[in-house]
C-alpha cells in the first residue's frame, strides 16, 4: 500500500490527553452507580436487605436481583447460548459476582452506600479445579436449570479419529506431555464503563460503552430489554484497549440501563482495577494433553489431543456459534501431518465468565502453544535439533492452498523461507555453540549463567468470517462500509469495526487513499456509533483489517468505478476508454485528456449530464462476505540467560519474523508486534489468574496479578516476510490487529524451550526454572484426570 509509514492520525489527540473516553463523558443530571459484589465463590442467599442504603441521602436508588426479576431482566443471553445472572438472585457462583447495584448522586456516595447493604450468605463448597468439575461429588454450580445434574457444559470434537489411532497404532515414536494453559487477563488499560441514558419521552435509548461490538451490544439490549433496536444508539467514544475484554455485555451495563429507566436520569458505571480483574472476562484456562507420533528422524505423522477447558460459572465464551472451543482445531499448526483428532470438554466452574479472543483469534493461541509443545518434547525425546526438525515437517509453498487433518484450508505462504530468515537473524548455529561452551565451562566449575534458545513457529487463522459457516447469536460475521466522496473530492469512510488503539483511523485511511489516490489526510474515518455507521460485528479476534479493510478497499472500488463514468461524461468519450493512473481517470493513449479524482467529485454534483440511470454523486456501500480466513505465520527465536542457582531468567535477545502479508502501515505492524511479544513474555514468566480452594481470586490487582514492562523486554529484533492472501482484496492477511503479528503462544513456546522445561507450569517462577534446570518435574499434577 501506498503512504507506507505515515504517522498515526489519531495521535494529535492522545499524546496531548485529549482522547474522548467514556469515563470523561459528563451529562446534565448524571448519576453514578456502583456494584455489590460477592465476597463467596459460591453461595446461597438467603436475604438481602437494602434499607440503609436506600435511606442515605444521597442514593437514588438500589437494585436487586429482586428488582431485575420484576421486570423479566434477571437473566441474560450469553454470546455462547447460555445465560448468566444479571443480579445473583438464587446464589452467587464466583467471588466478584454481582449482587446489587446502587445509583447515587456521586461515585462515592454510591460506593459509600454498599456497605450498607446487608446480604445473609449459606457458604457452599465451590468447584475450583477444572479436573474435579466432572466428579461424582461435585458440588452443582447450575442448579437453577430444570434437569442438570452436572457440570459439564460440551463436548467436542475434530478430526479422524480412527485414522489417528491407527497412525499412532504404526508409529516408530510417540512423545506426549500435558499443559496448563493457565488463566490470564486482558487487562486493558481503561476498565470497563458505560453512561446510560434513557429518555422517557421519546422512548431513546442512548449508550455510551467501552465496546469493542457497538453494533452487537445493540442488539443485545433490545432482545434483553425488549426496547425496539432503531431505538436503541450506542456510541463508543475512544477505548484504551480491549483485547476481547470489551466484547460481551457485562451486568454493570444493564444495571445501568435499568437505573437511568428508574431515576430518568443519565448512569454511569465504571468498574476499578480489581473488579476488571476479577470479574470481566478472562482468556485460555485450558488443560491439555497432546500426544505427537512420528518416525525415529523426526517426521510428523498424526496428532492426538484431549483438552478440558475451564468456561467459569456461565458460557460466556465470545466465538462463532458452531466452534464451542473456538478455532482450537488448527491445533496442526504448521505443518504437513497426515492424521489428527482432539477432544474438547467444557465444564463449569466457579469462576468468572468469559473467555476472550485475547492477543488471537478464538483459542488458537492455545492451539499454537499445544503443537510446538509437542514438536520441542518430540526433538527432546529423540535427541533432534528442533530448528532441523520443524524446517523437515514445514508445508512447502507449492503445497498451498492446503487443507489441513481437521478442515481448515490455509490460503498461503512460505513457511520455509520464514524460519531460514529468522535463523538468519539469530545466528542460531554460533548460538548453538555458544550453548554448548556454556554447558561444558558450568559443569566445570559449577559457576556462571547457562544459555538457552528457543523454537517456535506458529500459524494462525484471522479474519473471521465466512457468514455461511461463523455467526455470533445468528448474526452473520459480514462487515458493512459506506463511503462519500465530498464535491471538494475528500472522503469519509464509515465502517462497523471499532479501534481500541490499533490505528484504524490511519490505517483504512490509507487503504482508501490507496484506492482512490487521494491523500490519507483527506480521508475521515467514522466508527463506533451505531446511528452513523453500518451494521458489523465489530473488532477482536483480528477481523477488523481482513473483513472491515476489506470492505473498506470494495466500497473504494466501487465509488472509483462510479468517478469513471462521471468522469467519461466530462470528458465525452466511453467509460471503456478511460485508464485509472492514482487519482486520476484518463484516456487510453492521450494522457493530457483526463481528471483528478477532486474533479470528478466537483462534476458529480454539478450540472453534468450523466447517462440514464446514473445517478450523480460518488457514494457508496456494501457489505463484505470473505470466502475464507486469512493465515499469518512467522517464526520466533528466544534467547536466555538462566542463572541455575537461583532460576532467575533473563530473556536477552527475540528474534521475531511475521508474515500477515501486505503491511499496509509498517511502522503501525511493527507496534502490534512488540505488543505481542510482551504479552508473551508476561504470560511465560509473570500472568497468572490464581485462585486458593475456597475461590479467593488472587490477582485481583496490579500488585498481584503482574505486568511485563521494559525491564523485563529485551530490544525485539524484527523480521518479516511478506506472502499475499489469495482470497483478500489487498492481499493482506490482516495487518493492523494486535493479535495477527506478535503472537503470544509462540512468544511463550519460545521461552519455555530456552529454559528447556517439557512439561509446562505457566508462569514459571524461579523455583519452577530451578527445577527444570535440575532436570526435576515442574509439576507432576498436571496430568487430566
Amino acid at each position: 500500500m501506498g503512504h507506507g509509514r505515515m504517522l498515526r492520525k489519531e495521535d494529535a489527540r492522545f499524546v496531548r490527553g485529549r482522547g474522548r473516553y467514556v469515563d470523561d463523558l459528563r451529562l446534565p443530571g448524571m448519576l453514578h452507580g456502583a456494584i455489590l459484589r460477592s465476597p463467596y465463590a459460591h453461595a446461597r442467599i438467603t436475604a438481602v436487605d437494602t434499607s440503609a442504603a436506600e435511606s442515605h441521602p444521597k442514593v437514588r436508588a438500589v437494585i436487586t436481583g429482586e428488582t431485575l426479576a420484576g421486570r423479566g431482566l434477571a437473566w441474560m443471553p450469553t454470546l455462547s447460548h447460555d445465560v448468566a445472572a444479571v443480579l445473583a438472585t438464587d446464589k452467587v457462583r464466583y467471588q466478584g459476582q454481582e449482587v446489587a447495584f446502587v445509583v447515587a448522586e456521586d461515585r462515592y456516595a454510591a460506593r459509600d452506600a454498599l456497605s450498607l447493604i446487608e446480604v445473609e450468605y449459606e457458604p457452599l463448597p465451590p468447584v475450583i479445579d477444572a479436573r474435579r468439575a466432572l466428579d461424582p461429588d461435585a458440588p452443582l454450580i447450575r442448579d437453577e436449570i430444570d434437569g442438570r445434574t452436572d457440570n459439564h457444559v460440551f463436548d467436542w470434537e475434530a478430526g479422524d479419529a480412527a485414522a489417528t489411532d491407527a497412525v499412532f497404532a504404526a508409529a516408530e515414536h510417540v512423545s506426549g506431555c500435558d499443559l496448563l494453559y493457565p488463566r490470564v487477563h486482558p487487562a486493558p488499560l481503561e476498565t470497563c464503563g458505560i453512561v446510560a441514558d434513557a429518555d422517557r419521552i421519546s422512548g431513546k435509548l442512548t449508550v455510551h460503552a467501552t465496546t469493542q461490538a457497538p453494533h452487537t451490544h445493540r442488539m443485545l439490549y433490545a432482545r434483553i430489554a425488549g426496547i425496539p433496536e432503531h431505538k436503541i444508539r450506542i456510541v463508543a467514544p475512544d477505548i484504551g484497549g480491549g483485547f476481547g475484554n470489551k466484547v460481551g455485555m457485562y451486568p454493570g451495563y444493564l444495571c445501568a440501563v435499568v437505573g437511568s429507566v428508574l431515576t430518568g436520569s443519565p448512569v454511569k458505571w465504571t468498574e476499578d482495577r480489581s473488579e476488571n480483574l476479577m470479574s470481566t472476562s478472562f482468556a485460555r484456562d485450558y488443560h491439555m494433553h497432546g500426544e505427537i507420533a512420528a518416525t525415529r528422524d523426526g517426521r510428523i505423522l498424526g496428532l492426538r489431543v484431549r483438552v478440558l477447558a475451564d468456561h467459569g460459572a456461565f458460557n460466556g465464551t465470545a466465538q462463532p456459534s458452531k466452534f464451542p472451543a473456538g478455532f482450537f482445531t488448527i491445533f496442526t499448526g504448521s505443518y504437513d501431518v497426515a492424521a489428527a483428532h482432539c477432544r474438547v470438554t467444557g465444564v463449569y466452574t466457579n469462576k468468572a465468565p468469559g473467555g476472550v479472543a485475547y492477543a488471537c483469534s478464538f483459542r488458537i493461541t492455545e492451539a499454537s502453544y499445544l503443537v510446538e509443545r509437542l514438536v520441542d518434547v518430540l526433538c527432546h525425546d529423540l535427541g533432534l535439533d528442533p530448528a532441523e526438525v520443524r524446517m523437515r515437517n514445514l508445508l512447502r509453498p507449492e503445497q498451498f492452498p492446503y487443507a489441513c487433518a481437521t478442515g481448515w484450508e490455509y490460503d498461503s505462504g512460505d513457511y520455509p523461507r520464514t524460519l531460514a530468515l529468522a535463523l538468519e537473524m539469530a545466528g542460531y548455529d554460533e548460538l548453538r555453540r555458544e550453548q554448548a561452551r556454556r554447558r561444558a565451562a558450568y559443569a566445570e566449575t559449577g559457576r556462571g549463567e547457562l544459555l538457552g534458545v528457543g523454537i517456535s513457529f506458529f500459524t494462525e487463522a484471522v479474519g473471521a468470517g465466512p457468514r455461511r459457516t461463523m455467526d455470533i447469536m445468528g448474526l452473520g460475521m459480514a462487515d458493512g462500509a459506506e463511503l462519500r466522496v465530498h464535491p471538494t473530492g475528500t472522503a469519509v469512510l464509515r465502517v462497523s469495526c471499532m479501534s481500541q488503539g490499533q490505528g484504524h483511523e490511519t490505517t483504512f485511511a490509507q487503504i482508501v487513499a490507496e484506492e482512490l489516490g487521494v491523500s490519507p489526510d483527506d480521508v475521515e474515518l467514522v466508527q463506533g456509533d451505531t446511528d452513523q455507521t453500518p451494521f458489523g460485528l465489530g473488532t477482536y479476534g483480528s477481523r477488523s483489517t481482513p473483513v472491515s479493510g476489506a470492505a473498506a478497499v470494495m466500497v473504494a472500488r466501487k465509488v472509483r468505478e462510479r468517478a469513471r463514468i462521471v468522469a467519461a461524461a466530462m470528458l465525452e468519450v466511453s467509460a471503456d476508454d478511460l485508464e485509472w493512473h492514482k487519482g486520476r481517470w484518463q484516456v487510453a493513449g492521450d494522457p493530457a485528456a483526463g481528471a483528478t479524482m477532486a474533479q470528478i467529485a466537483l462534476a458529480a454534483h454539478s450540472d453534468l449530464e450523466l447517462p440514464d440511470g446514473v445517478e450523480g454523486h460518488l457514494d457508496a456501500s456494501c457489505v463484505y462476505n470473505p470466502p475464507n480466513l486469512t493465515y499469518p505465520f512467522g517464526a520466533y527465536i528466544c534467547v536466555v540467560d538462566v542463572d541455575p542457582g537461583t532460576g532467575q531468567v533473563k530473556v536477552r535477545r527475540f528474534v521475531a519474523v511475521d508474515d500477515c502479508g501486505v503491511r499496509i502501515n509498517p511502522m503501525i505492524v511493527e507496534g502490534q508486534v512488540h505488543g505481542g511479544l510482551a504479552d508473551g513474555i508476561g504470560m511465560a514468566l509473570m500472568e497468572l489468574m490464581a485462585f486458593d480452594d475456597d475461590g479467593n481470586h488472587l490477582g485481583a490487582s496490579f500488585m498481584d496479578y503482574l505486568l511485563p514492562t521494559s525491564m523485563e523486554c529485551p530490544s525485539w529484533e524484527l523480521g518479516e516476510t511478506v506472502t499475499p492472501s489469495p482470497h483478500h482484496p489487498i492481499g493482506a492477511k490482516g495487518v493492523g490487529e494486535s493479535a495477527t503479528v506478535g503472537s503470544p503462544a509462540a512468544v511463550v513456546n519460545a521461552v519455555l524451550d530456552a529454559i528447556g522445561v517439557r512439561h509446562a507450569d505457566m508462569p514459571l517462577t524461579p523455583a519452577h526454572v530451578w527445577r527444570a534446570v535440575q532436570g526435576r518435574p515442574i509439576r507432576p499434577d498436571l496430568a487430566i484426570r
